[in-house]
C-alpha cells in the first residue's frame, strides 16, 4: 500500500475517533458549546448516531476495508451538511463563529476523503475478498483463491506467492 494511502487511512481513522468522542460529549451534556436545548429532535438523532457511525468507520478503516471510507465519505458529507443546518439555520449569530469554522473544517475533510476514494479504494479490503491464508503443501495453489492472480490498482497482474510477497 503506498504510503499517500496509509497517511489517508490513518489521518481518517483519527477524524472519526475524534468525532465519536466529540459526538459522545454531545450525547452525554459535556462538552462546553454543544448542541442546545432548542435544536430540533432529528437533529440531535443524527448527531447521536454519530456516536456509532464515526467509531464504526474509524474501525473499518484501520481494518483496511473499503466499507470503511465509503461510510466514512457518507457520515462527514452528512455530519458538513448538518451542521451547515445547525451553524447558519438556527444559529443566528453574525459573521464568523466556532461553530461556522468547524462546519467549514468538516466540509473541507468530505471533500477531501471523497476526492480520494477513486485512488485509496483499489488498495483496501473488499466484502468477501479477504480470506486468512489457508495451509497448503508446498506448491499448490488454491483453487479460486482470489489471491492468487489480481490486478494491481495501477495496471498488470500481480501473482501472489505463499511468503507474502508480490512480483508487479
Amino acid at each position: 500500500m503506498p504510503k499517500w494511502v496509509q497517511v489517508v487511512v490513518f489521518t481518517s481513522v483519527g477524524v472519526f475517533a475524534y468525532g465519536g468522542i466529540v459526538h459522545l460529549g454531545d450525547l452525554l451534556g459535556v462538552r462546553p458549546g454543544g448542541p442546545n436545548p432548542s435544536t430540533p429532535i432529528w437533529l440531535m438523532w443524527y448527531f447521536a448516531l454519530l456516536t456509532v457511525f464515526d467509531p464504526l468507520a474509524a474501525l473499518l478503516l484501520a481494518l483496511r476495508r473499503i466499507e470503511g471510507l465509503l461510510l466514512g465519505c457518507v457520515v462527514l458529507a452528512s455530519d458538513a451538511v448538518a451542521n451547515g443546518y445547525a451553524n447558519y439555520v438556527l444559529d443566528t449569530a453574525p459573521g464568523v463563529t466556532l461553530g461556522r469554522i468547524g462546519q467549514a473544517f468538516i466540509a473541507a475533510l468530505a471533500v477531501a476523503l471523497v476526492a480520494a476514494v477513486p485512488r485509496a479504494a483499489p488498495w483496501l479490503h473488499r466484502p468477501g475478498r479477504f480470506r486468512p491464508e489457508r495451509s497448503a503443501p508446498a506448491g499448490r495453489q488454491h483453487v479460486g483463491d482470489p489471491r492468487q492472480h489480481s490486478q494491481h490498482p495501477q495496471g498488470g497482474a500481480v501473482v501472489h506467492e505463499r511468503g507474502g510477497g508480490s512480483q508487479p
